[in-house]
This record gives C-alpha cells, sequence and structure tokens, in this order.
C-alpha cells in the first residue's frame, strides 16, 4: 500500500511523494504450547481463535506493506496467518521465516513489497559468564528497493526476555545486552562497512528505549549508528507491553533508525495502533511508521 502525502511543483512537472509503512507486531505466542484458555488449563493447545481474529484486526486496520513478526511458530502458522489475512482482504505476496536457537518462537517477516535481499544470520554468539551463547532467535536482514532507487535495509530482531532462571543475571539483563552488541556488530558489518546508510533495526527489544541493550544499538564509540523513531498513540500514550501478571506498562517494541533514514521516515515518528474494543490479541502492542519516497509524475501540460 503507498500512500499519497503531498504534492510539489518542480521545474520539470509534479513530484509526488509517496511512502511505504512498515510495522513490527509481537504477536504473543502464535503457536502450539501450554496455555490458560477461559480460565481452564490447555496442554498443548494452539493460540485461541479471538486472538488470531484480534491480530488481523491489528494488521487489516494498519495495512502495513512490510510487516514484522515475533514470537510466530513454524512456517505451517505463518501460512496460516497469511492466507487468513488474504480471506478477509490483505494478501502479502512475500513471506520469510526464520529458525534460529529458538526451537519454538521464530521471527517472521509478510511484504507486499519483494525483498531483494534476504540474510539470515544464526551465527552470532557472545561470552556469557565462562561459555558462549548464541543469539536465541538470531538477526534477520533484508534490503527492499523503493521507486526513487532509495531503497533501505532492514533488520529484525527479538532479544531475550526478562524471565530467566539464572539467579547471576537477574531479568536477563546482561545476556539482552550480550545479544544487542552481537547484532549491533554484525549491522556495522552489512552498513556502515559496506557505505549502506538508509537503514533500521526493527522488533521486541525486551528493553526500554534508555536500557543498557538499547544504547547499543545507538552508538559505538564515535559511530552513530541511529536513533530510537518515537512512537505515540492517539492520546500520546508510548507504552508496546502490558505485563498483566504485574500490571507494568512498558515501551520495548518498534524501530531504531539510521540518520539517513529517519529523514524519510514521515514526521520522524512512529504510531502504535490503538484496538478499539480493547483487545489486541497479543500483550504487545503493533508499532508503525511511513517511510517516504520521491517519484516524478507526468509532466503538468
Amino acid at each position: 500500500m503507498r500512500r499519497v502525502v503531498f504534492l510539489m511543483f518542480a521545474v520539470a512537472g509534479f513530484v509526488s511523494a509517496e511512502s511505504v509503512r512498515v510495522a513490527t507486531f509481537n504477536l504473543d505466542n502464535y503457536l502450539v504450547m501450554n496455555r490458560h484458555v477461559d480460565g481452564k488449563w490447555r496442554p498443548s493447545y494452539p493460540k485461541p481463535e479471538s486472538e488470531k481474529s484480534a491480530i488481523r484486526q491489528a494488521i487489516l486496520s494498519v495495512k502495513p506493506d512490510v510487516l514484522i513478526l515475533q514470537e510466530m511458530g513454524d512456517v505451517a502458522f505463518l501460512e496460516e496467518l497469511r492466507a487468513d489475512l488474504m480471506h478477509e482482504g490483505r494478501h502479502y505476496t512475500y513471506a520469510v521465516h526464520f529458525e534460529a536457537e529458538d526451537e519454538e518462537r521464530h521471527l517472521a517477516v509478510l511484504s507486499s513489497l519483494p525483498p531483494q535481499n534476504v540474510q539470515k544470520h544464526t551465527d552470532l554468539d557472545f561470552k556469557y559468564f565462562d561459555r558462549r551463547e548464541k543469539v536465541k532467535r538470531g538477526l534477520l536482514e533484508m534490503t527492499f528497493a523503493l521507486p526513487d532507487e532509495s531503497g533501505f535495509k532492514l533488520f529484525a530482531v527479538h532479544l531475550k526476555s526478562r524471565w530467566t532462571v539464572d539467579k547471576l543475571d537477574p531479568q536477563s539483563e546482561l545476556r539482552r545486552t550480550k545479544e544487542a552488541e552481537a547484532c549491533r556488530e554484525r549491522i556495522i558489518e552489512r552498513t556502515a562497512d559496506l557505505g549502506v546508510t538508509r537503514y533500521c533495526v526493527a522488533g521486541d527489544f525486551n528493553a526500554d528505549p534508555n536500557s543498557a541493550a538499547m544504547r547499543r544499538f545507538y552508538k559505538r564509540g564515535q559511530l552513530r549508528i541511529g536513533g530510537r523513531v518515537p512512537a505515540f498513540d492517539s492520546r500520546g500514550h508510548v507504552w508496546t507491553h502490558f505485563y498483566r501478571k504485574h500490571s507494568v506498562y512498558s515501551t520495548v517494541d518498534g524501530f531504531v533508525a539510521s540518520p539517513a533514514m529517519m529523514k524519510s521516515i514521515t514526521d520522524e515518528v512512529g504510531r502504535i495502533w490503538e484496538p478499539p474494543n480493547g483487545q489486541s490479541g497479543s500483550d504487545h502492542r503493533l508499532v508503525y511508521m511511513d517511510v517516504e519516497y520521491e517519484t516524478p509524475s507526468q509532466e503538468a501540460n
């Protein structure tokens, strides 16, 4: 979906600025697992249909061109979601499913734009106390071309959650920061080292905007990597995740954009979708942004 943002007169004619919409959404276990449903314990139970319907409502309302997903099950679940969306009027021609160290929860992307290149980075590791560990959900890299030949590179992540049994690392803060460092180094290799200036990092960072993990994506020494894209809902609220057990709201999902990419984002901010009935089908909210590009139209008469 491309949106006309404004028109401006140029010497050679009119130039229209259009945009592509990029979104990220943690689906909250779109897979088979043990779970409570309607107050009952259900072993090996799929995500309830009511939650799937709410997720589709969010996607159909926002209509992203590129949709980054976290906590997707195996590829059959991704195809199920794509088929259900198509049945309800939203067709995604391209689908990418990415399996890394986590055997249950995966990254995925649905897109109406053709990806020019897809790289699945499963080899990222780091030193963690007395051992080496892998970035659990890896790093997914995709490149998209735009009609004005600018294009951009997208890196999808889902960093370690705060849940842990390791008493040496409460809330997995150290491990999450180490994952962010490993991802950052690969991102630098794939951008700054190659002269690529337009890129963004998107997903569920499981970390607050000013946390050590998030700061790894902003700078390395004097090298500026990117800045967080602030996102708001219609009431000005910024939270993207609600931890019901402890009634805690936090901002853990969204985008980090390179300086060149930030200039192409409408108003340099993102948006957070609000479900009309309060039910989103997930404990996360969908976050999106519009990336503008210019296309020359026919010469004025």
